[in-house]
């Protein structure tokens, strides 16, 4: 089954909408089937207390993503053909991106808001929810919540919410552990900048899905922090992935296209020479 890449944006983009139209076309470039941005107000992420004494939190407002920008990214990722995703902070985001994502994502922060997430159940358009920091017992109180109000299931990440995450603090084996107790699809959302952990993710824990934090050459707002990739990085391990993907196959015994014409050189199971006795007297030799 094909894995699809995602890849986020985050609070890269300056408020350019230039460089978010960059981040699309690279996205496309490299193989990605979507791209995230995320649409918060730092009024309504933080508590007044911490803004009041926090100048770094307040220096956020910088990282928002204009609402007017919208229809314009849902316009630019339908010109290259790729999935536009993005992450609603507050509930009122969610009716904005309504008419313009494939779907939504609730960042781990937000998976204990019950709210936010019942309100983007309603949409019925698919919700990833990614579980950071969290206990199955909250995992499993956040996919109840569809179930208990009919909606379809929710597609999960396993994730460690440290940026960057150590690799031996990735815990891939939480992937079944996840998708066992919850019956839903899990993937792997990314800090570790590690091909060969995103690899193990996807070959041996089966996740369908992986999310990964891009930035277009290092000046990113959160590239400093050591958990984003750059398109050369992040291209060739979707090559790679993909390429595995066809190696694996669809599972299915039966003869390839390019093996069929070898088929009636086999051994006659009457006589055991080659080839077959009904093509012996149709057969003609240009050598």
């Amino acid at each position: 089954m094909p894995v699809k890449f995602i890849a986020e944006v985050s609070s890269n983009h300056y408020q350019d909408i230039d460089r978010c139209y960059d981040f699309i076309k690279v996205a496309s470039e490299i193989g990605c089937d979507a791209v995230k941005f995320q649409l918060f107000k730092v009024e309504d992420l933080f508590c007044p207390e911490v803004l009041k004494h926090s100048k770094n939190h307040m220096e956020r407002k910088k990282w928002e993503l204009p609402e007017k920008f919208i229809p314009l990214l849902a316009h630019k990722c339908k010109d290259y053909n790729i999935e536009f995703s993005c992450t609603p902070f507050y509930i009122d985001a969610v009716k904005i991106l309504e008419p313009y994502v494939d779907f939504y994502k609730i960042a781990s922060y937000e998976l204990l808001w019950d709210n936010l997430i019942l309100e983007c159940a309603k949409t019925n358009k698919d919700v990833y929810l990614s579980t950071g920091m969290a206990n199955m017992k909250e995992i499993l109180h956040a996919v109840n919540l569809f179930s208990e109000n009919n909606y379809k299931k929710p597609k999960l990440f396993h994730c460690t919410s440290a940026y960057p995450t150590l690799y031996n603090e990735a815990n891939l084996q939480a992937i079944k552990t996840i998708r066992d107790q919850t019956l839903c699809e899990v993937g792997w959302s990314d800090h570790t900048n590690d091909p060969e952990v995103i690899s193990r993710a996807i070959q041996y824990w089966n996740a369908p899905f992986i999310e990964f934090h891009l930035d277009l050459e290092g000046s990113g707002a959160e590239y400093k922090s050591g958990h984003c990739w750059l398109p050369n990085e992040i291209s060739k391990v979707i090559f790679n992935i993909k390429k595995y993907m066809d190696i694996d196959g669809n599972g299915i015994k039966e003869p390839t296209q390019s093996e069929l014409p070898d088929r009636d050189w086999r051994a006659d199971p009457e006589d055991g020479l080659r080839p077959m006795k009904h093509i012996r007297d149709k057969i003609s030799f240009n050598d």
